[in-house]
């Protein structure tokens, strides 16, 4: 196949698995992230009271995981490797935003942005469903038989 161009390096910057790995999953959490705010703005511009695409949200609910979990396996092995410190632990600080994300989009809300989502925090002294997870709850009591 040839060796490897000198920006991939083992020995010039640090691309290896692990951090490539976590960038990949961060990217794309954040992706699903943007697109279902995106779907959920578009639906109420249009005055529809259920956004669009949450069967595939649902799918994404469940195929994250795997991802991330596997994305575990790869981060682990890049910190086991002996790698230089700068080939393995951006790698493992993208994974563990990737999880962050994954819970704040698809579980619990993580980000507290407004005051008034901080008023709330500090009245209730717990943290909320996401706005995503609310979304499948409803359309999952909906298309219940």
């Amino acid at each position: 196949m040839g060796e490897r161009p000198a920006h991939l390096s083992r020995r010039g910057l640090a691309l290896g698995d692990a951090p490539l790995t976590g960038l990949g999953l961060v990217l794309l959490v954040l992706l699903e992230g943007g697109a279902y705010w995106w779907l959920k703005y578009r639906g109420l511009l249009a005055g529809r009271p259920r956004t669009a695409g949450l069967p595939f949200f649902r799918v994404l609910r469940a195929a994250n995981p795997v991802l991330l979990a596997a994305g575990a396996v790869v981060v682990g092995l890049g910190l086991g490797s002996g790698a230089p410190w700068t080939h393995a632990w951006p790698g493992a600080a993208l994974w563990l935003f990737a999880i962050l994300k994954q819970v704040n989009y698809f579980h619990l809300q993580l980000s507290h942005d407004t005051r008034a989502d901080l008023a709330r925090l500090r009245r209730s002294r717990r943290l909320r469903p996401s706005h995503l997870a609310r979304d499948l709850a409803r359309e999952r009591t909906r298309t219940a038989p």
